[in-house]
């Protein structure tokens, strides 16, 4: 039965994967989304566009939805999200594990299929990105 544990944020994710409820992490996957680093204005391609106001002669700035870092943010969510729905429908895992920075784990939890939020053991909401393996698991429980 093995466990997997994912480590995110924005623009980095590592795959850890431990074969039995006690064993150390062992990491199988590092995901990079070098985007979500960029300065917003580095993201935009231009100015945001004009619209005419619909009565008299004024003119204003058209908004975004969705700011570009958020986005960048979002399409890497879903790029990680596809890659673990794929990965336990073919059985590479049975159990979850997602340590992620706050606003990141809540995208990931809107992007998952729900077979494999079913399968989610446990969350922590830190970003953790950068730790080495020993730390993250004693981040977790003694038995995964």
């Amino acid at each position: 039965m093995t466990t997997w544990v994912i480590v995110a944020d924005a623009s980095r994710a590592r795959v850890f994967s431990a074969e039995k409820s006690f064993s150390p992490l062992v990491e199988v996957e590092d995901l990079t989304h070098p985007e979500a680093r960029l300065h917003e204005q580095d993201l935009q391609s231009d100015r945001m566009g004009r619209a005419f106001d619909s009565a008299g002669d004024g003119r204003h700035a058209m908004g975004k939805e969705t700011p570009p870092k958020k986005h960048e943010a979002l399409r890497f969510a879903r790029t990680l999200c596809d890659r673990l729905n794929n990965a336990r429908a073919t059985g590479q895992f049975s159990k979850l594990y997602i340590i992620a920075a706050p606003a990141f784990l809540g995208a990931l939890r809107n992007c998952m299929d729900a077979v494999t939020q079913k399968s989610v053991a446990g969350e922590i909401d830190k970003n953790l990105t950068t730790h080495d393996p020993m730390d993250i698991r004693r981040q977790l429980p003694q038995f995964l």
